[in-house]
C-alpha cells in the first residue's frame, strides 16, 4: 500500500480506479484498510475542489412549494400575509428568524439552507 495525497485531477482519476479495485476487499483485510484511506483522500480532495454549495433560499422555498403542489398563498401562515409573502419571494424584504424557524418546521426546508444569504441582494 504506498499512499500519497491527491495533488492533482490525474491523482484523483488514479484514486478512482484503486478505490473501484479494492471495492470487494474482505473486513479487516490490508485492502479495506487502504480502500478506508483512499477514500478519505478523495472525500479532502472534493471538499477542496468540488465543493456542494446550498441552494440559494428563496430558489430552495420555491422549490419546495413547486415539489408540494402549493402556491405562494401557502406560505401565509409562516410569513403574515400575502403581501409579506410576495416581498420576500421577491427579495424585497428578507426572512426573519421567526420566518425561517417556520418554513424549516412545516415545510421542511433544511435551515442551513434558510440561513444563507439571498442571491439577490435586499
Amino acid at each position: 500500500m504506498s499512499l500519497k495525497p491527491i495533488k492533482t485531477e490525474v491523482d484523483y482519476e488514479d484514486t478512482l480506479k484503486r478505490i473501484e479495485s479494492l471495492m470487494e476487499a474482505q473486513p479487516n483485510s490490508p485492502e479495506a484498510d487502504e480502500l478506508t484511506v483512499l477514500g478519505i483522500l478523495v472525500e479532502t480532495y472534493e471538499q477542496e475542489h468540488y465543493p456542494i454549495h446550498f441552494p440559494d433560499p428563496i430558489d430552495a422555498i420555491r422549490f419546495r412549494l413547486d415539489q408540494s403542489g402549493l402556491d405562494e398563498k401557502a406560505l401565509v401562515p409562516y410569513l403574515g400575509s400575502i403581501v409579506e409573502v410576495k416581498a420576500v419571494l421577491s427579495g424585497q424584504h428578507p426572512l426573519t428568524l421567526p420566518m425561517i424557524r417556520a418554513l424549516h418546521k412545516y415545510l421542511e426546508i433544511p435551515a442551513d439552507v434558510l440561513l444563507q444569504e439571498p442571491k439577490v441582494q435586499i
